[in-house]
């Protein structure tokens, strides 16, 4: 009999605190491929080289780029994955609206 391998879908997790991307990775490894990126810069590095991904997972403060902002700029190229935005803050008014104008 053949075996057949199923491949895990892939979920992109974007956090620049490592102990958040260690706890979203413990989290999902089992069902999914989880790539990690510490930046929105990194992350869109990643997907040029990784292709199109099942779900991100982005937290919303980070240095450089927020999340929104991250999120925002990959909605053209990848518009079938489906994005997720955290946050540990209150600024959801600012993440409605920002997401709401694109």
């Amino acid at each position: 009999m053949k075996s057949q391998v199923k491949s895990k879908p892939k979920i992109l997790v974007v956090d620049d605190e490592p102990d958040n991307l260690d706890l979203l990775y413990r989290t999902f490894y089992r069902d999914y491929k989880v790539l990690r990126a510490t930046s929105g810069p990194a992350a869109l590095d990643l997907l040029a080289q990784e292709g199109e991904v099942a779900v991100i997972i982005s937290d919303q403060r980070m240095p450089i780029m927020s999340g929104t902002e991250f999120l925002s700029l990959t909605a053209t190229q990848y518009p079938d994955i489906i994005r997720i935005i955290l946050t540990g803050y209150t600024d959801q008014y600012r993440c409605q609206n920002k997401s709401m104008k694109r």
